[in-house]
């Protein structure tokens, strides 16, 4: 066993070559550009684990984010092996008895508008390229339930917060770790994708891991080598021109 960051990792093995051909090596390492374009939510996973000495580099990285007065305030926990299973056991038993603990509130019909139209373009994407109609309700809930098994994912970083005002500063750091440590993944040929759906059971994490119940939790990363075979994986998100997002100031 290997530990760091306060983190204990299972020693694991290399595999001969990423969905990024050797991505993870110094020399054949992508571009700013190439990375911020070929990253991407995963939605399936190949089982094999991520050597320690790749994971240490991504989270490397990840340490390097900026953050409000240099505060530094993500508490990152790492689940792999036999934690990160019985932690989905745990969280699919927490789903089927309709049992949630969010720190946060969320609600797609809280969404407005435009953003309301993106949600519904990405779910319906998403549903189309795994082969789930509309109408398939039993078939959508096991989909949905994925991500409790992260989305087969041998690791998933949890990502928890102390608490400071009203939490809107701290929250937006732990985004920019978030998308810092998605990116870094990206350029060493692995995947990840950022799940709002881990935070529904802040309490059962905390309870299992042991964290301090003054730590809230934000949301979850599972992360891994990505299967690209799977149908899930297959498709792609246009982002709006940002015309849309960007108003000029002359």
């Amino acid at each position: 066993m290997t530990t760091f960051f306060g983190f204990t990792m299972s020693n694991t093995t290399p595999v001969p070559s990423s969905p990024i051909e050797l991505a993870n090596e110094p020399s054949q390492t992508l571009s700013f550009k190439e990375t911020v374009r070929e990253r991407h939510s995963v939605r399936s996973f190949l089982p094999t684990p991520v050597p320690d000495a790749v994971l240490r580099s991504v989270l490397e990285d990840a340490q390097r984010t900026p953050s409000n007065c240099n505060t530094q305030p993500w508490q990152v926990h790492i689940v792999s092996g036999a934690t990160r299973d019985a932690l989905s056991k745990a969280l699919l038993g927490d789903d089927e008895a309709g049992r949630m603990t969010p720190d946060f509130s969320f609600s797609t019909a809280d969404f407005c508008g435009v953003y309301s139209e993106r949600s519904k373009s990405q779910g319906a994407a998403y549903y189309q390229a795994i082969g789930v109609s509309r109408e398939a309700t039993e078939d959508r809930r096991t989909a949905s339930r994925y991500n409790l098994e992260f989305f087969g994912a041998p690791h998933a970083a949890l990502l928890f917060m102390p608490s400071f005002g009203d939490d809107v500063r701290v929250a937006g750091d732990i985004g920019m770790y978030a998308q810092t440590f998605l990116l870094s993944l990206t350029a060493h040929g692995l995947g990840g994708i950022p799940q709002t759906m881990l935070g529904f059971y802040a309490d059962t994490i905390r309870e299992l891991l042991g964290i301090d119940p003054s730590l809230k939790m934000l949301f979850g990363i599972s992360f891994g080598y990505p299967d690209k075979t799977a149908t899930a994986n297959r498709y792609r998100i246009d982002k709006a021109p940002i015309e849309e997002s960007v108003t000029f100031h002359n």
